[in-house]
């Protein structure tokens, strides 16, 4: 099941944190990889990766790889990947 959400990328944080909403309906995560040469947007897959429990593979940028706000794809989403979503954009990071 594939799976498609927003994202609003915050590069070079201390620490790596998702939680909140940017706009309407964004995801905000910040990763501590610099905006340099793609390491933020390596991070970044991996970081959903793991929040999500799918393969850093199962990850890609559908749009934005170099802005801030993006368009993730997950290919084999979770069956709660929506409810895991809706809980991450409530938390406030």
């Amino acid at each position: 099941m594939e799976f498609r959400f927003a994202v609003r990328v915050k590069p070079g944080a201390r620490q790596d944190r998702v939680g909140g909403r940017w706009g309407e309906n964004a995801l905000i995560v910040a990763v501590a990889a610099p905006a340099v040469e793609g390491k933020a947007n390596e991070h970044l897959r991996a970081v959903l990766a793991k929040i999500f429990g799918v393969r850093k593979a199962d990850v890609s940028l559908v749009a934005g790889e170099r802005g801030r706000d993006k368009i993730v794809e997950l290919s084999r989403a979770p069956a709660d990947a929506a409810e895991r979503l809706n809980k991450l954009l409530t938390e406030s990071t």
